[in-house]
């Protein structure tokens, strides 16, 4: 085995062709999963990359590993174009939609946004706008953006084979939740599945693509999401699947007819747990996202889950808890996953 280069992660899992995409899965849900390089195809098993060992997996160094471009260096594209005070202001990273570019820019260095903006199109010729993320408002939970450079927010962004049509300004699409959105897609085959916040089919198109589900009714009460929930569902040719609602999911869930429940919305989806387990059959599974202190983590979120189970009367068996992503300091995005007994 060739020694790992120092600052590259070279350990990969030793996974069979035909058990690759449980083996990604198992990998993904226990957060040991190297996002900044590539899965490598050999002729008889592939080589998927790792932070860190995984138990039941042969683990290797690499001697050639597939890195995932870097992103370029604005530090440099943007040396003696800003005041020397500021160039520790300068963003380090940055978020691709389609044909749009999202990026914090610091408020100190509003004055010298447009050539920020000018730089970052200059990386990717292939998308024409930039935004400011000034953060999220409202009781829709949409994105405060501003227009840096350039005019077009519509866009079409395409990851794992789905097509998400979105407007970058007016809907939210995080980039963090990529790997939760690759692991959804394998869940649901021939199942029906009620996805409570469905936003623009963030976990609704995955599953309906790649796992074909029996039904999946995508709840949504925003909209201008649900306008292009609508076109996407369209877009990737599964309308004979996805029943879209526009509405509160408080309200219009049905009981007792899922297989499988997604509660894809953070920070409020407490109030809304009794109503995702009512929806579910008995043994159904549950989905359920949140937002909790790290030093909580996952105790926090599994009780939500327990309790209200418990105040219905039915027992939360833990399947498991994904760490999705840092949500803020000190905060962090997980998702429960829980088969909810009825009849005990």
């Amino acid at each position: 085995m060739s020694r790992a280069t120092p600052g590259k992660n070279r350990l990969a899992v030793i996974a069979d062709n035909k058990d690759a995409n449980e083996s990604l899965k198992r990998v993904v849900a226990l957060g040991a999963f190297d996002k900044s390089r590539k899965i490598i195809k050999r002729e008889r098993h592939v080589e998927i990359p790792v932070i860190r060992s995984v138990s039941g997996y042969e683990l290797v160094i690499q001697v050639e590993p597939a890195f995932y471009r870097q992103k370029p260096d604005l530090l440099h594209a943007l040396q003696g174009r800003l005041p020397q005070e500021c160039t520790h202001l300068i963003p380090r990273g940055w978020f691709l939609l389609g044909e749009v570019i999202v990026v914090k820019v610091h408020p100190d260095l509003r004055a010298y946004e447009h050539l920020i903006g000018q730089a970052l199109l200059d990386f990717y010729p292939r998308c024409c706008t930039v935004l400011a993320d000034e953060g999220i408002a409202g009781p829709f939970r949409e994105p405060v953006r501003r227009v840096i450079v350039g005019d077009k927010t519509q866009t079409v962004h395409k990851e794992n084979a789905v097509i998400f049509h979105l407007d970058a300004r007016k809907v939210m699409f995080s980039p963090g939740n990529l790997m939760e959105r690759i692991r959804m897609s394998h869940f649901g085959k021939d199942e029906y599945v009620v996805d409570m916040f469905a936003g623009i089919g963030y976990f609704t198109l995955p599953m309906a693509v790649h796992s074909r589900p029996r039904k999946v009714l995508a709840i949504e009460l925003n909209p201008n999401a649900y306008h292009y929930l609508c076109q996407n569902i369209r877009q990737n040719h599964v309308e004979d699947i996805v029943e879209s609602v526009l509405g509160d999911c408080a309200k219009v869930t049905p009981d007792g007819v899922a297989d499988r429940v997604v509660m894809g919305m953070v920070q409020v989806t407490d109030q809304y747990l009794q109503k995702g387990i009512s929806a579910l059959k008995p043994g159904g599974i549950l989905h359920y996202h949140q937002t909790i202190p790290t030093s909580m983590y996952p105790a926090a979120a599994i009780r939500d889950v327990t309790q209200a189970a418990a105040a219905l009367g039915c027992r939360a068996e833990i399947l498991g808890h994904v760490l999705v992503k840092k949500f803020s300091p000190g905060v962090v995005h997980v998702v429960i996953d829980a088969r909810i007994d009825k009849d005990f």
